[in-house]
């Protein structure tokens, strides 16, 4: 297995800046390609991952198999907005400070080539818990497991994105049994609710009750921005048909029921990306023909 974006796998840092860039009205192939060699500079796959977008692939006539833009899932009851970008990058840091100048380099680079389309500010939450204050990630594979579930046999990964915006007015009218019971687990212990709905999110996801088993490698992090707040629901795995599988179960469209997380949030956005493998410490644009 080549090197791969170390940042994957690695644990939650303190501090995250989301971007999502579209390419501009002018650019060209020979411009984002010196955008994207200049952004190698800080594109190291640790403190910035980096993902490329099926618009950008094929702007440089690239065919990365399994890479493909977000559209829809067909059944779903539940709206889930699809929202294809060029290039994303996972910025990471201890301090909020640093990932600010992070952002303010890596707009520099890609200009004018690339435009700023999103920018989400995220962080980690006591020990590692969503904002609604449930741990989030519980059966996350780990060690080998976890290299085999979210790498490809190049090193390469494939990123699901989402945006979801918490109603937490929605939330606070519900009482803390009835959100286990949502949840599928007590958020006081992390302990698994055997009794809990079919609409709990614990069993609507549960990875190992998809056939094939749907198991990827989640990273999300809780955003907020002024009175809105949420998470950014990340999954690493080797293709997109776990997150898929998933998502269609989530929303209604395997057998009807939707998952009771939409009682109190919604998705925002949803995004594909192919995170390439490292070369030299470096992200490697080379499936894109830039070596």
């Amino acid at each position: 297995m080549k090197a791969y974006q170390k940042g994957i796998l690695q644990a939650i840092p303190a501090q995250a800046v989301y971007l999502s860039f579209e390419l501009s009205p002018q650019a060209d192939r020979s411009a984002a390609e010196a955008a994207l060699r200049a952004l190698q500079s800080l594109a190291d796959g640790e403190r910035v991952v980096a993902g490329i977008g099926a618009q950008l692939a094929a702007l440089f006539g690239a065919a990365i198999p399994g890479l493909y833009d977000f559209t829809e899932i067909p059944g779903a009851t539940m709206h889930l907005p699809a929202t294809p970008a060029a290039l994303w990058l996972w910025c990471r840091d201890s301090e909020r400070g640093a990932l600010v100048h992070v952002q303010r380099h890596v707009q520099q680079m890609l200009a004018p080539a690339f435009v700023l389309r999103q920018a989400i500010c995220a962080f980690r939450y006591q020990d590692g818990r969503d904002l609604s204050g449930y741990e989030d990630g519980t059966e996350n594979p780990q060690g080998e497991e976890a290299l085999q579930v979210a790498l490809t046999a190049d090193g390469g990964s494939f990123a699901a994105v989402q945006q979801w915006e918490h109603r937490f007015d929605k939330l606070d009218a519900i009482s803390q049994d009835e959100r286990d019971q949502m949840i599928g687990r007590r958020a006081s212990d992390n302990e698994e609710l055997e009794d809990a709905p079919t609409s709990a999110h614990v069993k609507r996801t549960a990875q190992e009750d998809f056939e094939p088993e749907a198991f990827m490698l989640r990273r999300s992090m809780p955003w907020a921005d002024g009175q809105q707040a949420g998470l950014v629901f990340v999954a690493f795995a080797a293709s997109f048909a776990a997150f898929e599988a998933q998502l269609r179960r989530m929303s209604g469209a395997e057998d009807g029921i939707t998952d009771a997380l939409f009682r109190f949030t919604l998705p925002l956005t949803t995004s594909y990306f192919w995170c390439p493998p490292v070369r030299d410490d470096k992200v490697d644009w080379s499936a894109l023909g830039i070596v």
